[in-house]
């Protein structure tokens, strides 16, 4: 068999993009054929992938890309916060942004199917999850077209704020900030989600019911506290963070500044993480290795 150099482990990694050592093992079973080696890292790195789809990926990054009117904001998951900071899923986050932004795809199957880099948007999630040993999932994303100008704001990499305006650019950027800090579900309280407010509504009438007051005055506090929750979830009744003297609302009025939408993504956020338990693992392990 031909010595395996390293200018060949070289060569095939900057083929495949994959991990020195399995570059080498590859060459090795394939007796230094390059063409064999890449063909084994093909199907080891697709293999890879298909062990780590089932693997809960709560983790990740949002990223943001605007060009003039044109912006898009994504979360891009992984299934530990060490892969988040990987140089390689950085870049594949921004691209991804940016791909969304210039090429509109309708959904995530969409973008998965575009091509990038001689193959396709999976083929290269697939490859980076052999690369990297963690499964990744694109979750969602959001893009932005129209006459609205926008701005974006990243909360290091856990937090995305992507808003649409007209006015001033520095109160746009002050709200971005204000929606990452106080995370508001609407614009408007007439825009709130309705089965946010049956559920605060079903709160209050519990919390309402045991007072053991009369059902009149049970039904106004109900009903003050749902006005109160309304206030308190909606960007315009919010009282800015950087002056809690003034609502967001009079913030803008005062900056000539409309808002007239926002997003926000905040990652792993309503995704069940799951709950390790170490001492079960230990004794699992044990009962098997005792029935073998």
């Amino acid at each position: 068999m031909p010595a395996i150099t390293a200018s060949m482990v070289a060569e095939l990694r900057a083929k495949t993009d994959a991990p020195m050592m399995e570059c080498k093992k590859a060459l090795t079973e394939a007796d230094g054929d390059l063409a064999k080696a890449e063909e084994i890292l093909r199907v080891k790195l697709g293999n890879k992938a298909s062990k780590a789809a089932s693997r809960v990926t709560a983790e990740g990054i949002v990223a943001a890309y605007i060009d003039g009117s044109t912006g898009a904001l994504i979360e891009l998951n992984c299934e530990t916060d060490f892969v988040s900071k990987n140089d390689d899923f950085l870049a594949f986050g921004k691209t991804l942004a940016e791909m969304i932004a210039k090429q509109n795809p309708a959904d995530v199957a969409a973008l998965s199917a575009l091509e990038l880099n001689g193959t396709t948007v999976e083929a290269t999630r697939s490859t980076l999850i052999g690369k990297i040993g963690e499964n990744m999932a694109i979750r969602r994303f959001k893009r932005f077209s129209g006459d609205s100008k926008l701005v974006s704001y990243l909360h290091g990499t856990r937090i995305g704020v992507m808003v649409e305006y007209t006015g001033d650019d520095v109160a746009a950027k002050d709200v971005a900030m204000h929606v990452a800090a106080m995370k508001p579900v609407s614009l408007s309280s007439d825009q709130v989600p309705a089965d946010l407010i049956e559920k605060e509504r079903s709160i209050a009438q519990q919390k309402a019911a045991e007072s053991g007051k009369p059902a009149d005055i049970v039904a106004k506090m109900v009903e003050g506290s749902v006005q109160k929750y309304l206030k308190e979830v909606s960007l315009f009744n919010q009282p800015f963070v950087k002056n809690d003297k003034q609502t967001v609302e009079q913030m803008l009025k005062a900056a000539n500044t409309t808002v007239k939408g926002f997003t926000l993504f905040v990652v792993g956020e309503g995704i069940e993480k799951k709950q390790d338990d170490f001492a079960a693992e230990v004794a699992a392990q044990v009962a098997a290795a005792k029935g073998q």
